[in-house]
């Protein structure tokens, strides 16, 4: 297993050039830190005032794939789509939340330099007027027929909006039914019914109001139509960490000012592109420093358990911070910016870049006790490990920088940053420790640190029966293989706590409301009325909405029946302005309390309408009795009347709809400034379940192979992620065999160490099988990272075995105790990730720990295993 001449030189060569490099800095020891000081302060200044964070999921796949060019012609067709907020303003009661959007919304259009553009189309004036004509034809005929039934107690509100003119009708009515002129229509006993409903709840003390609109329409709405939405481009500030941050405290604080808040009835939530994004900017940030922190923490406690020795831990945290504030300086100068995998670099490096420092260290260690020379040892640990440490630094450069050929941006950035960090670890490793190490030199000691006899026992006495443990279970993960899979979706890495998050899953769960749609681009408003109508007979495909949506079928009829309805109401178009409520409401309310008695008084006469009828003549009397309650009662009853009989007003007013008549920001929206139409398209399926995303991309691109937007996003930028992981990690294993082979001249020596390797991958994958954890475009990094950071144990155990040939021999050198703590650093590292609230770094840290720890096992045991057993006798002290 030795190296042949020329790599054997080159390695020689290393290693002497090293000695030589690190001997300098021990006699500039004092020159050296201050350099280091120095450097590191200009560095982190420099990077503290240029690097900044960019959260756009789109961004981390090459713009230049043919669906992100689909794209981005898309949105500069539409720019008003691009960095938007979502206000949802769901009320108690469709009045409430109809209300709370007109007010919001004209507040919102008041401050021009926050906001753009504010489009709520529910709130303009235009749909106040023509809203009618959009009802189907029998649900219009039903509206007319309940109002014609309703017209008395219309008209006489418009007139009197208070609970006099509201008692005075319903009591004529009452009046009618005691007198046997006629029995309760259906539609008295559903307004009585209501009231009696609020009377005891004003009895209470928790009255809710009383839904005009409902009352209007018959029936009771769904959870989705007490919704409105405002869509808002706000201007972002990205001068800081949370460019949307400033539009969101504006809209929250204009809500509260308007009492649009849960104690008034209304709730109001906040999603879309701006909003997640400014958000997810918040928790990334916050979550890396604390994994950060978290992280250090954790590598020191390692350490100071591991290496039991307070200078030594000093001088490997130093040299590791260097290394640290130097990897960010190129990060800011290369790059300038972090992404949402990047992002991890700093907890990536802690936990790699530490296992130079501890190789290094604890061989130190070794020398020194072995000689009492800190010249002498410090030259002959150089020398020792030199060459190892190149070579784990190539091999963990290599599966970074396989990234960097890949349309994965995202991941191409991580790999050119973690690529280059290992470098600038080595360097430091071999600059500042020696440095500091000779500045503080650490009590010499025999202390090994980490026991491991039990190990070293177990692999001798058991290597057969490990390795064939080992061959089963790589054959029971494989098998899983085909069950593992990618999760695609950009919102399953984010915060699930947060509130745009929350917002967004709310609306997945409505169809109408599904923030997951295909847009496509039509040459102009012709050709997408024919491709929408391509569209619909997909069964993949609900509907469509072109601007052509938006004028109103069967509007002859329509208008028809509205005249009709202009004809009874006619007496509301006249009347006046609603006057003050009235003073006195006791007088009212006891005359009507009397009309409910004397019905009552008469036997089979009240029908359906006694019970009600009952309790309400209770609750009045109550209600009259006590300071303020009828008060109460009337704002309950009234408050949204007024609204509702503006807008009914307006409705009566309808005229014909055409294209050119519809509002500009409402053509703006379908029909680009260069005559381009857009093509909104709904699922018919819930397309939360990946097979059915599937289905209806590929159902809708059979008809528009440019269709876009984040269905067609997430289906493709999987297959661009699976195929960039893919690629990376063939190219990365490529190049650690050339490299194994190369330096150890052995196919059995270079299988030695593949295989605990491709061992740790196979399990690693299974367990995400078995955890129900899918693979996602934050964790998908641990396959090839564990390609160079698997082989790195592996390498210093196969070169250090190669000095003597035993595997009992290697068992109780430093060798297999640097290669424990730089795994447990690696873990108490990347397990830091896993606190993140954010789920794309936890799902990273949590895979990172499950892929190391695996490793470990396999580097520690398996390993030495198989060379045991391979090797007959040299699992023995040498006995052949």
């Amino acid at each position: 297993m030795n190296a042949p001449d020329p790599l054997a030189r080159g390695l020689d060569a290393f290693a002497g050039a090293a000695s030589w490099w690190v001997d300098i800095m021990r006699r500039g020891a004092a020159a050296v830190l201050i350099v280091t000081v120095v450097a590191c302060a200009v560095a982190a200044v420099y990077t503290a005032r240029n690097l900044s964070i960019n959260t756009d999921t789109p961004a981390l796949i090459s713009p230049d794939l043919p669906f992100r060019r689909d794209a981005a012609a898309y949105k500069s067709a539409f720019p008003q789509f691009s960095d938007t907020i979502a206000i949802v303003l769901e009320g108690d009661t469709v009045d409430r939340a109809e209300d709370a959007q007109i007010a919001l919304a004209e507040r919102l259009r008041e401050d021009r330099k926050m906001f753009r553009t504010v489009f709520a189309p529910d709130a303009d004036p235009f749909f106040a007027t023509n809203g009618l004509l959009y009802l189907d034809a029998d649900e219009l005929s039903d509206l007319s027929d309940r109002l014609a039934e309703a017209q008395p107690l219309l008209v006489k509100l418009a007139q009197d909006p208070s609970l006099r003119g509201l008692f005075d009708v319903l009591g004529l009515a009452v009046d009618e039914i005691a007198d046997g002129k006629k029995t309760a229509p259906k539609g008295l006993v559903d307004v009585m019914n209501r009231i009696d409903r609020i009377a005891a709840e004003t009895v209470a003390g928790a009255p809710s109001p009383l839904s005009w609109f409902d009352l209007m329409k018959g029936e009771v709405p769904s959870r989705a139509e007490r919704r409105r939405f405002i869509t808002v481009q706000p201007v972002l500030d990205f001068s800081g960490l949370a460019p949307g941050k400033e539009a969101m405290s504006a809209i929250r604080e204009y809500a509260a000012k308007l009492n649009l808040t849960p104690e008034h009835g209304v709730h109001l939530s906040l999603t879309g592109g701006a909003a997640m994004a400014t958000e997810e900017l918040e928790s990334v940030a916050k979550s890396a420093r604390l994994a950060g922190l978290i992280s250090l923490i954790l590598v020191t406690a390692v350490l100071a358990i591991g290496i039991r020795s307070v200078r030594m831990v000093i001088a490997m945290l130093v040299t590791l911070i260097a290394g640290l504030i130097g990897t960010a300086a190129f990060t800011t100068f290369a790059i300038g910016h972090l992404n949402l995998i990047s992002v991890a670099f700093a907890v990536l490096f802690i936990g790699l870049g530490i296992d130079f420092g501890i190789h290094f260290a604890l061989r130190y260690r070794e020398e020194a006790a072995q000689t009492g020379d800190h010249a002498k040892a410090l030259s002959r640990a150089t020398r020792g490990v030199a060459g190892a440490l190149g070579l784990c630094a190539l091999a963990a450069a290599a599966s970074f920088f396989a990234f960097v050929p890949t349309d994965y941006d995202g991941l191409s950035e991580l790999g050119l940053i973690a690529g280059t960090g290992m470098f600038i670890a080595l360097f430091a490793n071999l600059t500042v420790l020696p440095a500091l190490l000779t500045l503080m030199p650490p009590k010499v000691t025999t202390e090994p640190g980490l026991p491991i006899g039990g190990v070293e026992r177990l692999v001798r006495d058991h290597a057969r029966s490990i390795s064939l443990a080992a061959l089963a279970a790589g054959v029971a993960a494989a098998m899983l293989l085909p069950a593992a899979r990618f999760d695609s979706d950009p919102v399953a890495l984010k915060d699930p706590t947060t509130e745009s998050v929350r917002t967004f899953h709310a609306l997945m769960r409505d169809s109408d409301t599904a923030p997951y749609t295909i847009q496509i681009l039509a040459p102009d408003l012709t050709a997408a009325k024919a491709q929408a109508a391509r569209l619909k007979r997909l069964k993949e495909v609900d509907h469509t909405l072109t601007l052509a949506n938006f004028i109103p079928a069967n509007q002859e009829e329509k208008l028809e029946t509205i005249e009709t309805m202009g004809i009874f109401l006619a007496p509301l178009l006249s009347a006046p302005a609603a006057t003050a409520q009235i003073a006195d409401r006791r007088a009212p309310a006891l005359a009507f309390r009397d009309r409910l008695r004397t019905l009552l008084a008469k036997p089979g006469r009240a029908g359906p309408l006694a019970a009600p009828a009952r309790r309400l003549a209770d609750s009045l009397e109550t209600l009259a009795g006590r300071e303020g309650a009828l008060a109460t009662l009337e704002r309950a009853l009234l408050v949204f009347l007024p609204a509702r009989l503006a807008r009914l007003r307006a409705s009566l007013d309808a005229d014909q709809v055409t294209s050119k008549s519809l509002p500009g920001d409402l053509r703006a929206r379908f029909l680009a400034a260069d005559g381009h139409a857009r093509i909104q398209v709904f699922p018919a399926e819930n397309i939360n379940d990946d097979q059915a995303l599937r289905r209806f991309v590929a159902s809708v691109r059979t008809i528009a192979p440019k269709a876009t937007d984040s269905p067609v996003e997430i289906v493709e930028s999987g297959e661009v992620v699976v195929g960039a992981v893919r690629d990376a990690a063939l190219i990365a294993l490529a190049a650690i065999v050339v490299m194994l082979l190369a330096l150890l001249r052995s196919v059995r020596g270079t299988i030695l160490v593949i295989l605990p390797l491709a061992l740790a991958a196979l399990v690693t994958v299974a367990m995400t099988v078995l955890t129900g954890h899918p693979f996602n475009f934050a964790n998908v990094i641990v396959l090839p990272l564990l390609a160079g950071l698997g082989v790195a144990g592996a390498v210093h155990l196969v070169v250090r075995a190669g000095d003597s040939g035993q595997v009992s021999s290697l068992l109780r050198s430093s060798t297999p105790r640097a290669v424990i703590l730089s795994a447990l650093t690696t873990i108490a590292s990347f397990g830091s990730l896993s606190v993140s609230t954010h789920r794309g770094m936890s799902s990273m840290g949590e895979l990172l720990t499950i892929a190391i720890t695996i490793s470990l096992l396999s580097t520690l045991v398996v390993l030495p295993a198989l060379m045991g057993w391979t090797r007959p006798g040299t699992a023995e002290d040498g006995t052949k």
